[in-house]
């Protein structure tokens, strides 16, 4: 009987773990900026059991300060997750549309909450349903969960953390390259990036068929990156670079006892003070 030992699960895999003494409790976290809601393609279909929760409700506090999608409040994410049948003997497998980016937030959450058996299903639901495994459109009834929310169990990035990273060490930008650049910035009110950040797009740790890549194409993909030091990973609002955190670790060159560390507010919160300063162009400045 396969075993949750990486960040990644197949889903076979996953189909074997549903089946046997102790099945993953499932957390659907379909979901694209600008929508349409994620909730939708749930109704539409999902895997059996799945239970829906949307990253801008469950997933994150209310946007402000503290950038677009700030980590949730301990007491609500506990209530989320309870509600969610999260227990802290269940393995738990997040899964989004297709590529783990938002997934990756859940993982991510679920870690630094203190569950340490959590993983993400490689290549999501668009995989699910091309391997031929079986999709619901049936309303779950979860029995109530009893995680509970202990956080610390993933490092986190303030601002002066971030820039103290970029310096001493690797801090990994996961935008893409036209936003690392400052070409274009769609959301946020400032372009560009933090100064001394490598643009390591999280677009690239899959194929065209939204699964992730070998760990040793991961590895080599990171090692051209030249990674020295402490590492830590930022994107527009704390989201998608969640993934190049589960990314590092797939690859070896993390571990789950000394993962990377996440800027939380990322450039979502970097950008809103005018005294930080910003980096264009293509290098990391």
């Amino acid at each position: 009987m396969p075993e949750l030992t990486s960040p990644l699960v197949s889903t076979a895999d996953l189909a074997a773990l549903l089946a046997g003494p102790r099945p993953p409790v499932l957390l659907d976290v379909r979901w694209r900026l600008g929508g349409p809601p994620g909730r939708e393609e749930y109704a539409a279909g999902h895997l059996p059991g799945a239970v829906y929760l949307d990253l801008d409700a469950d997933l994150a506090a209310q946007p402000g300060a503290g950038g677009r999608h700030p980590l949730p409040d301990p007491a609500d994410l506990q209530r989320v997750l309870r509600a969610a049948g999260v227990r802290a003997d269940r393995p738990v497998v997040a899964y989004d549309a297709g590529n783990g980016s938002v997934a990756a937030r859940a993982w991510w959450l679920l870690r630094w909450s203190g569950h340490r058996e959590v993983a993400v299903l490689d290549g999501g639901y668009a995989a699910w349903v091309a391997d031929g495994h079986p999709v619901s459109t049936d309303p779950p009834a979860p029995e109530p969960g009893d995680v509970e929310v202990r956080p610390g169990g993933m490092p986190v990035l303030d601002a002066a953390a971030a820039a103290d990273l970029a310096r001493t060490g690797t801090l990994l930008d996961a935008r893409a390259p036209e936003r690392y650049r400052g070409d274009t910035e769609p959301v946020d009110p400032r372009a560009g990036h933090i100064p001394g950040a490598r643009n390591a797009p999280f677009t690239e740790h899959t194929g065209e068929d939204g699964r992730w890549r070998a760990p040793a194409e991961l590895a080599e993909r990171f090692a051209t990156l030249g990674i020295t030091g402490r590492v830590g990973a930022y994107c527009g609002s704390g989201v998608t670079a969640s993934s190049l955190v589960l990314a590092l670790e797939a690859a070896g060159v993390t571990t789950a006892d000394a993962p990377a560390a996440l800027y939380t507010g990322s450039w979502s919160h970097w950008c809103t003070d005018p005294d930080r300063p910003i980096a264009t162009g293509p290098q990391p400045g």
